[in-house]
């Protein structure tokens, strides 16, 4: 197993980890960064991002995490892909260990893994995940041109997969289990004036069914009352955009967490239980889980991150 040094390991990308790496970067701490299985994280399952400082034009999400991670090696960070699989905080230097056999010695460490997309733990998602069943309409959304599919959620996210695959698809269904979308009110009126989209309220998905493919899901409306109702909708894609959980479980049998699973941060500080080790973005946002927020917690981060170490001495 490969050794390697670095005065700051930053774990995870997207707005916060590269943000964090380009301040870092600056400061000449010679950060490493480990992308993980998403580089460039949440938004570059974003379409159009338009509320971005300085994008009077708007900017894809994917495009915005490029210019992004090339600013950040433009000052010379080191950016490698791999995935963190282990971690030792108990001592320093901390440790990490990598899917790819690289074993790493920090100083500090900043926590940028993010939030990954749930599911609604039917056994069928995972029989037909690949075949069907998806978290990320912007990956997948290509392979249902002109095809019916379904999106489950009412928040922003899944108005936005709704949206997104209403330019791709014939029909777009738009399965919220309550009788309102939870969306901003912009989200939700793009979604009910759109032709092609529609809103199937006080729906569940009880399960999916199909026999090498996704061809539908089988759903109940108005469950536990008079009126309820079990039927099935052909489909060809079923979309998840029900929320996120915290890609926090190789850290916390070190880092202070709430029942959640999101890093719990001191103050308004990006400092964790552990001196040295921080967290930034969504790992550490239940609540607003914005790409300025999380860039703007990576710039904290990074600054505290040299502030520790020149305290230190390191």
């Amino acid at each position: 197993m490969a050794e390697i040094k670095t005065r700051c390991l930053i774990i995870g990308s997207g707005p916060a980890g590269y943000t964090a790496a380009i301040y870092a970067s600056r400061a000449n701490i010679s950060p490493l960064v480990i992308e993980g299985l998403q580089p460039g994280g949440q938004l570059t399952i974003t379409t159009e991002v338009e509320n971005f400082p300085g994008q009077p034009n708007g900017i894809t999400g994917p495009q915005l995490m490029e210019d992004i991670r090339t600013q950040a090696l433009k000052f010379g960070a080191d950016i490698r892909s791999g995935l963190v699989t282990e971690v030792d905080f108990s001592k320093r230097p901390f440790k990490a260990v990598t899917n790819n056999g690289l074993e790493i010695l920090a100083d500090t460490v900043i926590i940028s893994t993010g939030a990954s997309a749930r599911y609604l733990g039917l056994p069928d998602e995972e029989k037909y995940s690949g075949l069907g069943v998806s978290a990320c309409a912007t990956c997948d959304g290509f392979f249902y041109r002109k095809k019916r599919v379904a999106v489950v959620g009412g928040g922003d996210t899944a108005c936005e997969e709704a949206l997104y695959l209403s330019n791709l698809a014939s029909d777009v269904f738009l399965i919220v289990r309550k009788p309102h979308l939870r969306a901003s009110k912009v989200m939700q009126e793009r979604v009910l004036e759109k032709s092609n989209i529609k809103v199937l309220f006080n729906t569940n998905t009880t399960g999916l069914y199909g026999e090498e493919y996704l061809e539908g899901a089988h759903l109940v409306e108005n469950v536990g009352t008079q009126n309820e109702q079990h039927y099935d909708l052909a489909i060809d894609g079923f979309f998840l955009a029900i929320g996120h959980n915290p890609n926090t479980e190789i850290f916390r049998q070190y880092i202070d967490c709430d029942a959640a699973g999101y890093i719990k941060v001191k103050g308004s500080s990006m400092q964790t239980n552990i001196p040295g080790v921080f967290a930034a973005g969504d790992v550490a946002d239940p609540v607003f889980r914005q790409a300025i927020v999380a860039a703007g917690s990576g710039c904290k981060a990074a600054l505290e991150a040299e502030r520790f170490l020149n305290e230190e001495g390191l």
